[in-house]
């Protein structure tokens, strides 16, 4: 089976690109074989389509839910493809998208407008509400990459039926970050404190810091620019393939039963 791990954007650029991490799992070893960089969401549909063939198990940096209170609130349906799709038809882009979001919250009380998933709130590491526009625009890039996730015909365990052999999973490689280094920052700096957490990360999933049994191995090259790369994006797309391989490990990819199927859940801790 295929591996991949996706720090994704929603407006990529030759300068923010979607970023892909592939590699392959050996017994107890993870072989990271490339990373590359895909500058539009047209480059990053055509690679869900050429990874057609399958088999491949993919976890994916962005939110596949919404929170179920702003679902049933807005009466935008009860499974993930019918979310999207009522999304999309009410709100033709990111921009109003963002306005619809604004003008219920603005409805709400004071600390209720940014809501969480039960998933954003069930590790020791939480994560931003798929709500959130600005800032980190998790909402803007779950506008942008669940419709193609679920026009792609993949399968999202427990949110959509697709084909078996392609997998979708929802991932966040801030939780696996914070296991390495703990809270120190390793994104958006050439400082060295920064660059020596990333070579920590890296140094770390070497060395199955995780416990896990699963070693990350990739050439002296590939591995700089891991290190390399300020911006965090290659690191992050690693850490999603990291997770990727430890969910295909697990029964079920390690989900839960009861995945609310408009919330999704986050793989992997």
């Amino acid at each position: 089976m295929r591996l991949a791990g996706i720090d994704f954007t929603c407006n990529p650029s030759r300068r923010k690109p979607v970023t892909v991490a592939t590699g392959r799992l050996a017994g107890g070893v993870l072989r990271l074989d490339a990373v590359s960089a895909l500058p539009t969401l047209a480059g990053f549909e055509a690679w869900l389509a050429t990874l057609g063939l399958g088999p491949w198990l993919a976890a994916f940096d962005f939110p596949f839910g919404l929170p179920r209170a702003f679902v049933a609130a807005n009466d935008l349906g009860g499974s993930c493809a019918e979310v999207i799709a009522a999304v999309h038809l009410r709100c033709p882009t990111r921009m109003a998208w963002r306005a619809f979001i604004d003008g219920w919250g603005n409805t709400q009380p004071a600390g209720a407008r940014l809501l969480h998933r039960r998933t954003d709130r069930a590790s020791a590491v939480g994560s931003t509400s798929p709500l959130q526009t600005r800032y980190v625009p998790v909402g803007l890039m779950y506008y942008e990459g669940v419709r193609r996730l679920v026009a792609s015909g993949v399968s999202v365990p427990g949110l959509h039926a697709g084909d078996g052999e392609r997998v979708a999973l929802e991932g966040y490689p801030r939780r696996l970050a914070e296991q390495l280094v703990g809270r120190r920052s390793y994104k958006n700096s050439e400082h060295d404190d920064r660059r020596s957490a990333r070579e920590g990360i890296v140094a770390a999933l070497e060395d199955d810091a995780l416990r896990h049994g699963l070693v990350l191995a990739c050439d002296a090259a590939l591995r700089a620019t891991l290190v390399a790369d300020a911006s965090g994006d290659r690191l992050d797309a690693v850490l999603c393939l990291v997770q990727a391989a430890i969910a295909s490990r697990r029964p079920g990819f390690g989900l839960p039963a009861d995945i609310d199927p408009v919330e999704g859940w986050i793989a992997a801790d």
